[in-house]
């Protein structure tokens, strides 16, 4: 079998030095790796340690007589199955929107008829700025994939936010995703996202508000969408659990982080939105808050944007939407009133109460609520569940094409 062809574009940024680890790991896997080494990449990894890890020369100059003759830049583009960005800097995502080519990076992106995959990498300012936005949205339109940003610290010190590169097995993941896009399963073709587990707001820098939940379903239904050959994008609150395998996993900690990560990989054809997000935050204080002669500090609650209810509608809304109702009482009550409130098309719901041992254990007892009626199943574990979930997805999926 001849091994599948990767192109990897390094992109200008401390995160570079994570490409290195990426090739080794696509190496692992049976990838072949060419690697495009930009200027401002080389500032953060040489040239030697790209061409050493991937056993190829590592191509830098758009006009270098020797490369051109070689290989040269038009078959470098297109001799890939895979092109991917990593790091993906907001330069060069803006070039690649725009139709710029002014070296071999940015050539290469604009001569391949290979699919694009792109890992972001910036700060969390450059990520959030409208420019920034706007190439993203109209690379998405065109056809590009992205895995990430991450949320976590920064190089700047003291800042963190959503901007960090995914790791390289997250992208390698999403690699694997992309290039089996072919594979069999009800869901073989489909791009799915999923979100899962609690979101934490900062009260101070050690203390947060959380829920209980601990993301084992959320996780086990992306693991079941990736099995039934599905794209996988899993959008994770603080977690504990391991990784489900063979999905592109963005880590976040705050609701609002969770919602511009949701943002940042729709398109979707399914989405999932299992997460505990928190429906309140406190606008964190800067110190840690001491305990005083004045009694407990009173805490001033925001409500946190509604990540369905938002995604229900926009313009680019998964074709079936999926939310989850966790309750404590009238459950299917409550769930009728969320699937009416949120605008989606099915709702998930479950009794999280103490007693049932729902959050945090490996059962669920749940009940699919639509427009049609109440659907009430057996107990049954987070991972049958799941599996269930995932071919009722699919058909319902093909059902509202």
């Amino acid at each position: 079998m001849t091994a599948r062809r990767i192109l990897l574009v390094i992109g200008g940024g401390i995160a570079a030095y994570k490409s290195l680890d990426l090739i080794r790991r696509l190496k692992e896997r049976g990838f072949s790796v060419r690697a495009i080494l930009t200027a401002g990449g080389a500032e953060f990894v040489t040239p030697l340690s790209v061409a050493t890890l991937t056993g190829e020369r590592c191509f830098r100059e758009l006009f270098d007589l020797t490369d051109e003759h070689d290989v040269g830049h038009i078959r470098l583009a297109r001799d890939a199955d895979l092109v991917v960005v990593a790091p993906a800097t907001a330069d060069l995502l803006a070039k690649l929107a725009n139709g710029l080519a002014n070296d071999l990076a940015s050539t290469a992106l604009l001569a391949t008829t290979a699919p694009i995959l792109a890992a972001p990498a910036m700060n969390p300012t450059m990520w959030a700025n409208a420019a920034t936005r706007r190439n993203v949205e109209r690379l998405k339109a065109d056809g590009v994939a992205f895995v990430g940003p991450a949320t976590g610290l920064m190089a700047e010190r003291g800042e963190s936010g959503l901007g960090r590169m995914s790791e390289p097995l997250d992208i390698v993941a999403a690699v694997e995703a992309r290039l089996g896009a072919g594979a069999s399963g009800p869901l073989a073709g489909k791009r799915v996202l999923v979100t899962s587990g609690p979101t934490h707001e900062p009260i101070d820098p050690v203390r947060v508000l959380a829920n209980r939940s601990s993301g084992r379903q959320g996780h086990a239904i992306a693991e079941a969408a990736a099995r039934a050959g599905a794209a996988v994008t899993l959008i994770s609150g603080p977690v504990v659990i391991p990784d489900p395998a063979g999905v592109t996993i963005v880590r976040v900690e705050t609701a609002r982080e969770m919602l511009l990560a949701v943002e940042a990989a729709l398109p979707a054809d399914i989405g999932v939105f299992a997460a505990a997000v928190a429906d309140w935050r406190t606008e964190g204080a800067p110190q840690k808050i001491k305990k005083g002669a004045g009694g407990p500090p009173s805490l001033a609650l925001v409500e946190n944007p509604d990540i369905l209810a938002t995604v229900a509608r926009r313009a680019d809304r998964p074709g079936l939407l999926v939310g989850f109702a966790a309750e404590t009482e009238n459950v299917v009550e409550h769930a009728k009133a969320k699937l009416a409130r949120k605008g989606c098309d099915l709702i998930v719901a479950n009794d999280v109460s103490p007693e049932s041992g729902v959050m945090g254990g490996d059962a669920n007892t749940v009940h699919l609520v639509t427009e049609d009626g109440v659907e009430s199943w057996p107990p049954m574990s987070k991972a049958d569940v799941a599996e269930t979930l995932v071919a009722r997805f699919a058909a319902l999926h093909g059902l509202k094409k």
